[in-house]
């Protein structure tokens, strides 16, 4: 089993990879592999809605999130961690998440989903309920904690002092972990929820 974690953040070593050591150290207690991909200073472009992919099977624009799909492909779970910019999500990561999400032909459903925010202060909440956006419209159970998933620093260390947001980030890798294993426990007696075929309305006909 393997949970692919996606760092947002420009800077390596930051708080938001605090976060995700924290997680992976609870994965390998769980034997669950992990691989981090850490986007910050990358050059990503947005989607242009060109609708390539749909020919392709993978986005025309060849950088690292073709790289990241076939990752994110073989993996059961996936965390995105992302500083808080303006109370939203690094600009950076949201091109590279709509590209990935929306390029990618492969089936999303059960892979387990897991969205992580570090601030100084504010904005933690908003930025969360944006990343589980990308998860709840591909068929993916989000893995939860005992806590909103957020950590606060704002120098480069500082989240390792915040005890209440360590214990948030170990809780959930622990609860992804349980689901992922349940989940493939699942499929294995009952295979996938049958899927029907999709439905697409137009608000203006």
């Amino acid at each position: 089993m393997k949970v692919l974690m996606i760092n947002g953040s420009p800077r390596v070593n930051g708080n938001t990879s605090v976060a995700l050591e924290v997680m992976e150290k609870v994965f390998q207690r769980e034997d669950i592999e992990t691989e981090t991909i850490q986007l910050g200073g990358k050059d990503i472009r947005g989607c242009i809605a060109c609708g390539g992919c749909a020919e392709k099977g993978q986005c025309v624009f060849h950088d690292i999130v073709n790289e990241a799909a076939e990752k994110f492909a073989a993996a059961d779970g996936l965390v995105i961690a992302s500083p808080v910019y303006y109370a939203s999500a690094n600009g950076t990561l949201i091109s590279f998440l709509d590209r990935l999400f929306y390029s990618t032909p492969f089936d999303k459903t059960m892979k387990v989903g897991a969205s992580v925010v570090t601030a100084r202060r504010g904005g933690c909440s908003a930025t969360f309920d944006e990343l589980n956006k990308y998860f709840t419209i591909s068929g993916m159970p989000v893995a939860s904690s005992c806590y909103w998933n957020s950590i606060h620093g704002g120098a480069k260390g500082e989240a390792e002092l915040d005890e209440e947001g360590i214990q948030t980030m170990r809780t959930l890798a622990a609860n992804m972990s349980f689901l992922i294993k349940s989940i493939a426990l699942g499929k294995e007696r009952f295979g996938l929820p049958e899927a029907e075929q999709r439905v697409f309305t137009n608000f203006i006909r």
